[in-house]
């Protein structure tokens, strides 16, 4: 498992490409360096998959679905909508990410790629800067989730 610490910008080109950090680029395997990258449910960012990270979490969310019931069928056909691959390419690291995706998070000239230990988030840098809770929300956060 990959695992993908830090924050890094990245500058938008005139064809939708971005540079993959270098950081995050050295720790994919050299026989499979795939991505899905999606639209996140919950927020105004891009999740970074690699694609043995996609696979096993399609599987878990496939197993717990009916696809015989008509909510299951329509939640998996939404939630695999505007899903793509992509691959660095060996030179520079560039991917090329659909321009609905990136309309989709605002993301017009500048990118964060934010690791979030077993995914990437790209977000728009000034989306990504707004985001940060307080610290005092952080601590009260973080009291709740400790006491699951």
């Amino acid at each position: 498992m990959v695992n993908f610490i830090g924050e890094y910008s990245a500058k938008i080109d005139d064809k939708g490409r971005i540079i993959l950090p270098s950081a995050f680029k050295s720790l994919l395997p050299a026989d499979d360096m795939r991505f899905v990258v999606r639209k996140d449910i919950f927020d105004d960012c891009l999740e970074m998959l690699t694609f043995s990270e996609w696979e096993k979490r399609s599987e878990q969310i496939k197993s717990r679905l009916n696809f015989l019931k008509k909510e299951h069928a329509s939640f998996w056909r939404e939630f695999m909508r505007g899903n793509t691959v992509v691959t660095p390419d060996n030179k520079l690291g560039r991917i090329s990410i659909p321009k609905k995706l990136l309309d989709a998070i605002g993301a017009e000239k500048e990118v964060i790629f934010a690791g979030n230990d077993h995914k990437i988030e790209l977000w728009a840098r000034e989306k990504y800067e707004s985001s940060a809770i307080p610290e005092e929300e952080f601590v009260s956060l973080a009291e709740k989730v400790s006491n699951l």
